[in-house]
């Protein structure tokens, strides 16, 4: 995909302008020489601004009916929706999942945005009884302020939908750094909301580097912060802002599981892990890593599966028919090709992929090709540390019972699949496996709007995220002892 690079800027206060900080690049994963956006950053003073400008609106925001701050999201989800044939391709352009993934994205945007407006129609609060005549206790919910919001590369439009429509109907005001290397697709959304009506300051957009967003991570004018990204950074940001009070809602890394027993579908499991592992080059916080097959299925599994894998078309993320494409950055491939180096050197077998593309288009993009590596212990740091990529580990179990305790040995407990056609199984499972999304004969991936989405152990900090779960974090509540 070429053509002219998008100006990148800031929303402040209501108004687009350039940043005041270092030169900022978006550049296509697949094709390095094509620049899809162009600009400055924002400054640390761009960033006070845009937190003096959200606190400014706050109140006039926090007292508009709930009402017409979801109007607001359904004229904008209307125009998301609208853009997403165009916005999906360069959603692919600039971050690499295919087209298709990048249409689908945004329309899920948009569904993000008309769930988050239903809340206007739920219920506020709640009405409790009194133990003393003549009252009654009521628990009013409010907006927590000024909330800080901090996205990744990986879902572009996605994630910030779901952190800021909640955020917004429950009359919070925001100012937003997404990820430097997704800049264009963050001013796509903030420009939606920006266009369907929303007062001037009551979302800011700060595209920044490290340094700036680690200023606004400690910006005494935050009343919140909500992150997603590595389990490192989001530790980071919570004690920090612990020290201040500052309440922080993480999601986190994960290293997720698909466990598949004896008595599987083996047509279901191999076409459900193959799309947990590799849909979106493995770029996913909910990606399928790592694999326990019990023995007595495991050779006819890791043979499908291989093929699958090595079938699978790698290219250009806008050409169609591609099946999977680049990883983000330079960066990021150099990182994912260390990781699969390091586990080989560790003992790993490879079943498919694992050294470099050498040559052609393949090789000057970031392109990682899909790996399958087996294990024969935890011993390889692969079974354990995230690479944010298109590899798999596999490890044999010879039963249930330590097929589920090798799913489970992680410091990460975000998602796992376990694949098995016995009921009492899949229930043992809920048991055993501690993690916030657990799929049964289905992928890792997937998050719906409607329901809690978040992990447990080292893959989450603080409240879930969407469904009604998303109103513990972005509002706090008041108890009234109301008596006439």
């Amino acid at each position: 995909m070429t053509g002219t690079p998008a100006d990148i800027a800031c929303l402040v206060d209501g108004r687009w302008r350039a940043g005041r900080g270092p030169e900022l690049r978006s550049i296509n994963p697949s094709r390095p020489t094509d620049v899809v956006g162009a600009g400055t950053s924002a400054s640390i003073a761009d960033l006070d601004d845009a937190v003096g400008s959200a606190g400014r609106a706050l109140p006039g925001w926090a007292a508009t009916p709930a009402h017409e701050r979801a109007a607001l999201l359904v004229r904008a989800a209307g125009s998301v929706e609208a853009a997403a044939p165009v916005w999906g391709r360069e959603l692919a352009a600039e971050e690499g999942k295919t087209a298709a993934e990048g249409v689908g994205e945004v329309v899920r945007a948009a569904q993000v945005l008309r769930y988050a407006a239903g809340e206007a129609d739920r219920e506020a609060g709640e009405l409790f009884h009194s133990p003393r005549r003549g009252e009654q206790i009521m628990v009013a919910r409010r907006p927590i302020g000024v909330v800080g919001v901090i996205t990744p590369f990986n879902f572009p439009i996605a994630i910030p939908a779901w952190k800021i429509a909640p955020a917004l109907v429950h009359g919070n005001t925001l100012v937003w750094k997404p990820a430097s290397t997704v800049p264009v697709l963050a001013m796509r959304l903030a420009g939606a909301l920006h266009d369907a009506g929303l007062p001037a300051g009551v979302l800011n957009l700060v595209p920044a580097d490290v340094d700036a967003g680690q200023h606004l991570v400690e910006h005494p004018g935050l009343a919140g912060i909500t992150f997603t990204g590595s389990t490192g950074v989001g530790r980071a940001i919570a004690a920090s802002a612990a020290a201040r009070g500052v309440p922080v809602q993480a999601e986190m890394g994960g290293k997720n599981p698909a466990v598949v027993l004896d008595d599987a579908d083996l047509d279901l499991a191999v076409e459900q892990v193959l799309l947990g592992a590799f849909r979106s080059t493995g770029q996913k916080c909910t990606a399928t890593s790592r694999v326990v097959v019990q023995s007595g299925i495991a050779d006819e599994f890791l043979a499908a599966f291989t093929r699958r894998a090595e079938d699978l078309v790698v290219g250009d993320a806008v050409a169609d028919g591609t099946q999977m494409g680049p990883v983000v950055s330079a960066g990021a491939r150099a990182g994912v090709q260390a990781g699969i180096d390091r586990a080989l050197s560790e003992g790993a077998r490879s079943l498919t992929g694992g050294e470099a593309y050498r040559s052609g288009e393949l090789a000057e993009g970031w392109f990682v090709p899909p790996t399958v590596l087996e294990l024969d212990s935890d011993r390889p740091a692969l079974w354990r540390e995230e690479l944010f990529g298109p590899v798999v580990a596999v490890r044999r179990a010879d039963d249930v019972a330590s097929a589920f305790a090798m799913a489970d040995d992680s410091e990460f407990g975000l998602s796992a699949a376990v694949f098995t056609r016995d009921i009492a199984t899949a229930l043992s499972a809920v048991q055993h496996l501690d993690v916030g999304i657990l799929h049964v004969n289905s992928e890792t991936a997937g998050a719906d709007p409607h329901v809690p989405f978040g992990g447990a152990k080292g893959s989450g900090y603080g409240p879930k995220e969407q469904g009604r779960a998303s109103r513990e974090f972005f509002t706090h509540t008041t108890t009234v002892y109301l008596r006439g």
